[in-house]
């Protein structure tokens, strides 16, 4: 038995989709190769099991012999037992290689998202990821299920046509050439298929990601009237998605339907040359009954070669999909000879708008336009798209260091931040040794927990929908206090609560931070009159600092950003 999650899930091989499908295959070998000897067992008794009836028919009942009639009995059973016990192991060993694939690619996928950090959707889109989720992983799973089965297929048909060539060389060419001339008359639908499987699977990803957009911005349609714009949209993409896989369906029913047509005209012709060969006295009854149960279990393996040509074009599809996330590169990569980071309580200099944070303190950015200031926090997180050596934390440039060390000293929480779906206690504690009560009393989410029926053991649905934006916003901010990181940045973490909730936050954040640095984007006046300074930010550089009150008397231009006066009062 295999445990998931793996360690490590590897280092894939994604220079294209059937160097990642082998990659997989061969992550995996061992129970592939149990799986496939399971099914070749399983397969060659089905298939020799008309000769022994043949024998038992000619040797036990033409021949009145019933000594050898329960000989071959007493084989027909064993092989039943055989049969039976194999294939109950094929079938494990076959929805293992399913799981394992399906969740070593998860694994992968995920692991690779965190590497990506932010730059994940800002190059793929949200649809994408869910898409791979949903979709790929079965078809990566399926075609390492039918391997199992497509080696038992191949085994069978050898050992078929030896014994046909044994009897008859004419019936065993005929095996022998018919059945690869069968695959190439299936050959020509494969391609279609997995043309418009890729479409199929593009146009899934693209109504995913529009899927996505409606449910995250449903309250903000409602509140616009926008509900019935975005609803025929959907329907649009929808029926363009439902099309695409009609046209899929219309291969997949042809590929489905020769797949019992030939092999069918293929038992009618093994039949009739058989019956021919008896009425000549070239066969016996027995071989004759030998040589249609022969032709009756040829369509199991012909069926199955079919059937893994089908899933292994479909995989080739999703691992094209997965092989374009995993090559995508996160913005930031560590330097070739990375500096070692700085002791702990260094300043925080970000030269390019000249904003300092001094060890320990509480600094709040304001902006004229809010993105500047969102932006400079991206850039103090070594967040933003860009490579940038204007941030320094002790002196050293983000950009020298290893990512690993920016992100365990520097964290960001924007409004994008959401919760995960899972037991709240670990989604608001992930390392397990953070003051999760302290975190709460600072982000005034006490009613929160207390409202709950299994306070920190209650599950938090997806994306923490059960919450009100209010209490999604307040828990948020608990999980990253929960971390405290050396340097946190926290971009307007009170827009979504009342006044009197966003005073007691403002009160009790600088006593939870106490000895580590903090910037805060914000134009709350609650906020910035709590903080031990305010940076007024214009044009994306500080023009002013000090005090609030202090720039509420001396910046003009602050006190109309802040207090939203559009004239100056005389």
């Amino acid at each position: 038995m295999r445990s998931f999650p793996l360690d490590h899930p590897g280092t894939a091989d994604h220079r294209s989709p059937g160097r990642f499908l082998w990659w997989l295959a061969k992550g995996q070998w061992h129970t592939l190769t149990i799986g496939a000897l399971f099914g070749v067992v399983w397969m060659s008794t089905q298939a020799v099991m008309p000769a022994v009836i043949g024998r038992a028919i000619d040797q036990g009942v033409a021949d009145r012999d019933r000594t050898a009639l329960v000989q071959y009995a007493a084989v027909m059973l064993v092989l039943g037992l055989v049969q039976a016990g194999t294939g109950i192991m094929r079938h494990r060993y076959a929805v293992t290689n399913w799981l394992t694939a399906a969740y070593r690619t998860v694994q992968l996928v995920g692991r690779h998202a965190v590497h990506l950090g932010g730059t994940l959707p800002r190059k793929v889109s949200t649809g994408e990821v869910v898409a791979i989720g949903t979709s790929d992983l079965s078809h990566l799973g399926q075609v390492m299920d039918v391997t199992a089965r497509f080696a038992g297929a191949v085994v069978s048909f050898v050992v078929v046509a030896v014994i046909l060539l044994q009897t008859s060389t004419t019936l065993g060419l005929v095996v022998l050439l018919g059945v690869p001339l069968l695959m190439l008359l299936v050959g020509p639908l494969l391609a279609p298929l997995q043309r418009r499987s890729a479409r199929q699977r593009e146009l899934m990803g693209s109504l995913s990601n529009t899927a996505s957009d409606i449910v995250g911005g449903l309250r903000v349609l409602r509140g616009i009237g926008g509900e019935q714009v975005f609803h025929d949209r959907y329907v649009r993409e929808s029926q363009t998605t439902r099309h695409a896989g009609v046209r899929v369906a219309k291969v997949q029913s042809l590929l489905d339907a020769l797949q019992v047509l030939l092999p069918g005209v293929f038992v009618v012709i093994v039949v009739w040359l058989g019956a021919r060969y008896a009425v000549d006295g070239r066969i016996s009854a027995g071989e004759l009954v030998a040589f249609y149960g022969y032709s009756a279990f040829l369509m199991i393996p012909l069926r199955t070669a079919t059937e893994y040509a089908n899933k292994f074009v479909r995989a080739r599809v999703s691992a094209r999909r997965v092989c374009h996330v995993l090559a995508l590169t996160p913005d930031h990569t560590d330097p070739a000879t990375p500096v070692e980071p700085p002791p702990p309580g260094g300043e925080l200099h970000d030269a390019r708008t000249g904003l300092r944070v001094r060890p320990g303190g509480l600094v709040a950015v304001v902006s004229e336009r809010p993105d500047e200031a969102a932006a400079l926090a991206d850039r103090l997180g070594m967040c933003a798209a860009e490579v940038d050596d204007h941030v320094r934390l002790g002196g050293v440039p983000l950009s020298a260091m290893r990512r690993s060390d920016v992100r365990s000293r520097v964290v960001v929480s924007d409004t994008g931040a959401t919760l995960f779906s899972g037991r709240l206690a670990d989604r608001l504690d992930a390392s397990g040794t953070g003051d999760v009560t302290s975190a709460l009393d600072t982000a005034s989410a006490d009613d929160i927990l207390e409202a709950l029926p299994d306070g920190l053991d209650t599950v938090v649905a997806e994306r923490g929908r059960t919450f009100s934006g209010g209490q999604r916003q307040r828990l948020v901010l608990a999980r990253v206090l929960t971390a405290d990181p050396e340097v946190l940045v926290l971009v307007e973490p009170t827009s979504a609560v009342d006044a009197h909730t966003e005073a007691r936050i403002a009160a009790r954040l600088r006593a939870q931070r106490g000895g580590r640095s903090t910037v805060v984007v914000t134009s709350s006046p609650l906020v910035l009159d709590a903080v031990d300074e305010v940076a007024f930010l214009r044009d994306g550089v500080v023009v002013a600092t000090g005090s609030h009150g202090e720039l509420l008397e001396s910046c003009v231009d602050y006190r109309a950003v802040v207090t939203r006066e559009t004239e100056v009062p005389v």
